[in-house]
């Protein structure tokens, strides 16, 4: 296997584009080639099988999706209290909306998972580590709320982002301040 560190994100980040736009069936080695603009063949140097490099999606949309360390230290300056709830889910919704394709991609590897054992287990692996890693950072930083507040959040938040970001008229973008503000206030105690 090929090891360009470089290359292979950008593999990968070829291959979230091509599982957002034509899903799990149109994922192939020469769609992430044709998507990356490298020659055919390129991706199967980087990638043992299709399993792993469903795999290595599950791993790399997680990192396209973290918050901007800077950023979140900025709002992290405020007191913590529901309105720093708020804007904490706020700003998760904007991340998914500016990379909306990597949590379309995301959705389309939940599907696969069901599927495929292993994909299953490296995503649930890594989403419940993410979770645990939340819980234990709204814990950590003294916000409102326990374990029960955040993993509700959480389920709150999914459903929200899936009609948001599938179905955008369903809730309109000028609901969600109101709809985040509603599901802290009555989840956070």
């Amino acid at each position: 296997m090929s090891s360009n560190p470089t290359r292979r994100t950008a593999l990968v980040n070829a291959a979230i584009e091509v599982l957002a736009r034509e899903g799990a069936r149109g994922l192939t080695f020469r769609a992430v080639d044709a998507e990356a603009g490298v020659p055919n063949g390129t991706a199967s140097n980087y990638f043992a099988n299709r399993d792993d490099l469903l795999r290595q999606v599950g791993e790399h949309i997680h990192v396209r999706l973290t918050p901007n360390a800077v950023k979140l230290a900025e709002t992290m300056a405020g007191p913590p209290d529901k309105s720093l709830v708020v804007r904490l889910l706020q700003e998760l919704l904007g991340r998914l909306q500016a990379d909306r394709t990597g949590y379309l991609a995301l959705l389309e590897l939940r599907l696969e998972a069901t599927r495929r054992p292993e994909l299953q287990a490296a995503l649930t692996r890594t989403i419940s580590e993410n979770l645990e890693r939340d819980v234990q950072f709204h814990l950590d930083a003294g916000l409102p709320g326990d374990r029960t507040t955040v993993v509700s959040l959480y389920l709150a938040m999914t459903g929200l982002m899936v009609e948001h970001l599938t179905l955008p008229e369903v809730l309109p973008e000028e609901q969600m301040t109101e709809l985040i503000t509603a599901l802290v206030e009555r989840t956070g105690r």
